[in-house]
């Protein structure tokens, strides 16, 4: 995937998710979408990240991939 694809995909996440902010009440499917949505984006975050970092290091950028959940929510902050 293209970084200009990761972009796209995490500004349309960052849209849905302030629309449900913008709600003074949410369902708990909108509830579980937005815990959904916050893992989906970190996602995102970790695979251009890995991919900018292959990139410096003069390796191949398509060589990143897509970690699992239980991976990119542990990360330390």
């Amino acid at each position: 995937m293209e970084d200009k694809n990761v972009l796209d995909r995490i500004k349309r996440l960052v849209h849905e998710e302030q629309r449900l902010f913008a709600k003074s009440r949410l369902s708990d499917r909108e509830t579980k979408r937005l815990d959904a949505m916050k893992v989906e984006l970190d996602q995102c975050w970790d695979y251009l990240r890995q991919r900018q970092a292959l990139r410096a290091a003069d390796k191949n950028p398509d060589d990143a991939r897509i970690r699992p959940p239980k991976v990119v929510e542990n990360y330390e902050q």
